[in-house]
């Protein structure tokens, strides 16, 4: 009851704007953790409002009844109070509206990992250059302008499975590298189906030195999903994909243990909790917005 203090008195709140006829902030999750996707949603506007989670700008599209704004908390944000700040157009006096995000410690696991020599020596001169070439095709494939979400439906697991690795995962290889685990891993067997987690529009297929076969769509709103490791591609680049819709099969190419789904979230710029995302409501967004309907 003590942590679900916080959104009840930001709820008592916003019953005292809605009795007002003022614009209501709400906050997704209830709990936000490192690392944790974070929906806003202001209902009872005309006009874009602008705001701030902590430091971080938020960028606003339009649902019903009002404007939403998903971003992330960052895997190195501290444990605390972060503010939300959102100043809302409002005639000639702009109305502030503001509430408060409790971040709590993430307790993220750590493990040992065996995985081939050649992913955690220093690489020879056409490995780096290949690992260059990806970075700079991820980089290209994250440069979406961004536009109002392309889905109209919340998000939905990629392939149902075991996970043998959660987000955020703290990882040693061979005894020597270590890094973090930035997405969900899903057991499953060469070949088993991978589908799309929301609707959007394919902008990478691509074998990567340590992702291997990879496919990323863009859903708007600055969100992104990535499947790595697959042993095979379904779709193409551009290509409109739906809620559900097959793009690959499981495999075990790139850096892994053995064949899995990696399965990544992406929004502005971060990368966050998939398992979070899963849980967050997009009730009010609009109907999914289409190339067509942009033409």
């Amino acid at each position: 009851m003590l942590r679900r203090l916080p959104f009840l008195l930001l709820a008592l709140g916003l019953s005292a704007y809605a009795a007002e006829g003022r614009p209501l902030l709400s906050l997704q999750p209830e709990i936000v953790r490192p690392g944790d996707p974070v929906l806003i949603t202001v209902r009872g506007l005309t006009e874009a409002p602008t705001g701030t989670l902590g430091e971080r700008p938020l960028r606003f599209y339009p649902v019903r009844e009002g404007f939403q704004a998903v971003t992330g908390m960052p895997v190195e944000q501290v444990v605390g109070p972060v503010p939300v700040k959102v100043t809302a157009p409002a005639g000639a006096t702009p109305v502030e509206l503001s509430a408060t995000l409790n971040v709590v410690a993430a307790g993220w696991p750590s493990r040992t990992l065996k995985v081939a020599n050649k992913f955690v020596k220093p690489p020879p001169p056409e490995i780096q250059a290949r690992m260059d070439q990806d970075k700079a095709a991820f980089a290209a494939a994250f440069a979406q302008p961004f536009a109002p979400p392309q889905f109209g439906e919340n998000f939905a697991w990629p392939r149902q499975g075991r996970i043998t690795a959660p987000y955020g995962d703290l990882r040693t290889y061979n005894g020597k590298k270590q890094s973090q685990h930035y997405g969900t891993d899903v057991d499953g067997a060469i070949g088993t189906p991978v589908y799309a987690a929301n609707a959007g529009t394919v902008v990478m297929t691509r074998d990567n030195f340590a992702a291997g076969n990879t496919v990323m769509v863009h859903h708007g709103a600055g969100l992104y999903t990535t499947y790595f490791h697959l042993s095979a591609m379904e779709v193409k680049d551009g290509q409109r994909v739906e809620r559900g819709q097959l793009l690959g099969k499981v495999g075990n190419t790139g850096r892994v243990t053995g064949p899995h789904l990696h399965w990544g979230v992406k929004v502005d710029d971060m990368w966050v909790d998939g398992e979070t995302l899963l849980k967050l409501d997009f009730s009010d967004a609009p109907p999914a917005v289409t190339q067509r309907d942009k033409e």
